[in-house]
């Protein structure tokens, strides 16, 4: 199987069991600060393709001006205000995909946005699929990481915790990361609060 080598085997051993519902079924700014470390798998046509999670940004309510809930619930924002472990997809700019996933209690807006992940196997795949063979680049923003695993509308509302094709799991060994935080990127709305986070001091963090 195909690798990055910079990984230490052991953290590619996959544990069959992926996180479940209660993980995602919290606040949101919990959620979002640990989800950096853990694994995203995308299955397509045999191909497994996984990257470590390095960067997210946490999305609320009607107590957050950046958030598509922030106006109450709309045809856009109605995932995020169902269950907690769905992947809620959108695009932007008329041409990029988002991966988000929905948190909190059911009737309670939250959303983690999936910024950028670090390739670790499936890398030939997201090569083609983006185009590109520079590995930090492949995908260290969101648009590229969906572009990279090919993630479309097309999972849409699919339930992380059941799914086979797409789902998020934990290493088998627990890495000592230190996580950081920081303002999100490209809101102009409510730009203080520091509901970015991401490994320090990773490559493949979005540039």
């Amino acid at each position: 199987m195909e690798f990055n080598r910079n990984c230490p085997k052991e953290i590619l051993i996959q544990s069959e069991e992926t996180l479940p519902r209660e993980f995602y079924a919290r606040d949101t700014l919990e959620v979002a600060e640990e989800l950096p470390g853990k694994y995203l798998c995308r299955k397509l046509k045999g191909v497994v393709m996984v990257g470590r999670i390095v960067e997210v940004e946490a999305y609320k309510g009607n107590d957050d001006p950046a958030s598509y809930a922030y106006k109450g619930k709309t045809p856009k924002s109605q995932l995020m205000f169902e269950r907690a472990g769905i992947a809620f997809i959108y695009l932007i700019y008329g041409k990029h995909y988002c991966f988000n996933i929905t948190t909190e209690k059911e009737g309670i807006p939250g959303a983690v946005l999936i910024r950028a992940l670090e390739p670790i196997i499936g890398i030939s795949l997201m090569e083609q699929n983006r185009k590109s063979k520079d590995l930090t680049n492949l995908a260290s923003g969101p648009g590229k990481l969906t572009q990279a695993l090919n993630i479309t509308m097309e999972q849409n509302g699919l339930d992380l915790t059941l799914s086979k094709e797409l789902f998020v799991f934990r290493p088998n060994i627990e890495e000592r990361l230190e996580i950081v935080s920081s303002p999100r990127i490209g809101t102009k709305q409510d730009i203080e609060r520091q509901w970015r986070f991401y490994i320090e001091d990773n490559n493949f963090v979005s540039k």
